[in-house]
């Protein structure tokens, strides 16, 4: 997933604008989505420390406060299961830490600044509790690891995505009173072999890593220089971890993935080493059609999703087999990122504003109930208002269900950064951002109207936010549901609810029955 998340000030109200792309996006817990935003993200989830039942030999306990997209918290998770083996047990009481590990997101500048007041608040309390340990995790720490360590003398421990299995040597060298820094990043590593433990999990949806790292060098982006090139994970070692969550009753996964639709195992090595493989050795290989096939006739008593997709990869295979399988989530998020085939050009995207309706076309004609949202970036380098009107006339050609929208800001290491001048002012950006949200708006309310009247299947995640009285779960086509409490149900229930009204963002509805 490709965006950032984007704050709009106007008259001392903030609109925050979740991106939900895998590659720039923040977390976003389940809520009520009862108001007029789009998408409104929890920012009290930014930075919520992690816990998971506990191992009661262990003697030491670790605190992981995790920012970012969904890869950095199933990296959170990755991250607990290898220190619950070294003896430590996560804990929400940072004041009972012997390891503080802060995981971090390079996206965009506001969660560098977040992240650099957290650690200075955890020196504070390192001087009350001298022995505790602090390190950086994620896609921070390869390039701000010398100024944070050496220079700011803020952490004690540096280790970045692909380097997490090191961390018991890095830890015994804390407790040898050295400095201990890996950031080095693999063309191997998928932690396909670490069973992540569940942090925070509400007991029924889960995601499962099936790639890391990104070939796309989008000039916006810095996830290939923070994450690596693409690899896969072996699909056996996939699916059993869908088995795993099978047994455990979850009834939801999320394939996850920098761009999902670019998976490709082949007996293992990254994806750019494709072509050089013999053919008995590409006619064996598994694409991501093929295993989203192989998950859904597998498991087809859970819910399948999968986030994110890229318009260059996103092929009309995959369309079919979610048109084949009942169990997986009609819902594609597609990030197009701007309406201008220029403006793609410069943001070097490997697809045409042409090609990118093409792609929407098929899959209404296979999925014609399927719900599709979007990435945009406003304000990009050299936009006219030519530009942004062919964005905003893309969005009335689709008419996407929901966004995930931001102003354009440049980040370190990023192409854009390198090459291109930020030159479109900020306030003409904002106002560029409020008209496509201003859109966004009105084109969820109209989808979502359609549902009034219909009944819709939803998988019941836990209590509504707003009242316990009330239950909050997701459609197939991703849509809030919040209906009144009524017979034998718990959350992981399937029910069918008639929807009776909506707003932008949720629909409301009466409980028909139990499937």
């Amino acid at each position: 997933m490709l965006l950032i998340l984007a704050k709009l000030r106007k008259k001392n109200e903030f609109l925050v604008i979740i991106v939900t792309q895998i590659r720039i996006n923040f977390i976003f817990a389940p809520m009520n989505r009862d108001d007029n935003t789009t998408k409104k993200m929890d920012e009290k989830l930014q930075g919520t420390s992690l816990d998971f039942v506990k191992n009661d030999k262990n003697a030491k306990k670790v605190f992981i406060e995790s920012y970012g997209c969904q890869m950095n918290m199933n990296d959170s998770e990755i991250v607990a299961s290898i220190l619950l083996k070294q003896g430590y047990n996560t804990t929400t009481d940072i004041d009972k830490a012997d390891l503080i590990l802060l995981n971090t997101c390079s996206i965009r500048e506001k969660a560098e600044t977040t992240v650099r007041n957290r650690l200075k608040h955890f020196n504070k309390l390192k001087q009350q509790k001298p022995k505790t340990k602090i390190g950086l995790m994620g896609c921070m720490a390869e390039r701000i690891k010398e100024k944070i360590l050496d220079e700011e003398k803020l952490v004690d421990l540096v280790v970045g995505p692909d380097a997490y299995r090191d961390l018991p040597n890095l830890i015994n060298e804390l407790e040898d009173g050295r400095k201990a820094v890996n950031v080095l990043l693999s063309k191997e590593e998928t932690y396909a072999d670490i069973e992540p433990v569940r942090l925070n999990s509400n007991g029924v949806s889960a995601f499962v890593s099936i790639t890391r790292g990104c070939d796309n060098m989008c000039t916006f982006c810095v996830v290939p220089f923070t994450r690596g090139r693409e690899r896969s994970r072996n699909p056996e070692s996939i699916l059993e971890e869908i088995q795993t969550l099978k047994d455990r009753n979850f009834k939801e996964v999320t394939l996850l993935g920098q761009n999902v639709d670019s998976y490709l195992w082949y007996g293992g090595g990254l994806k750019k080493d494709f072509d050089k493989q013999p053919t008995d050795v590409k006619q064996k290989a598994v694409d991501f059609a093929k295993l989203l096939d192989l998950a859904a006739t597998k498991f087809p008593e859970i819910r399948i999703r999968f986030s994110t997709s890229n318009p260059q990869d996103f092929s009309e295979e995959v369309i079919k087999t979610m048109a084949k399988h009942r169990n997986i989530a009609k819902h594609i998020h597609l990030p197009v990122q701007s309406g201008s085939d220029r403006i793609l050009q410069l943001m070097n995207r490997k697809h045409s504003v042409a090609e990118y309706k093409n792609i929407i076309d098929t899959i209404r004609k296979h999925i014609p109930d399927v719900a599709i949202s979007q990435d945009m970036i406003a304000g990009f380098s050299t936009e006219t208002e030519e530009d942004h009107q062919a964005t905003l006339d893309l969005m009335d050609y689709v008419r996407y269900d929901f966004g995930f929208m931001f102003a354009y800001s440049v980040r370190p290491g990023t192409l854009g950064a390198k090459k291109m001048e930020d030159d479109v002012p900020h306030h003409i950006k904002l106002r560029r951002l409020r008209e496509i949200i201003d859109k966004q708006q009105a084109h969820s309310l109209e989808r979502m109207q359609n549902f009034i009247g219909k009944e819709v299947e939803v998988l019941i995640e836990g209590n509504s936010k707003k009242s316990d009285q009330h239950w909050m779960g997701r459609n197939s086509q991703n849509a809030v549901v919040i209906f009144e409490k009524t017979g034998d149900l718990q959350s992981g229930d399937l029910a069918i609810v008639k929807v009776t009204d909506c707003t932008s963002a949720t629909l409301f509805g009466d409980f028909v029955r139990k499937t």
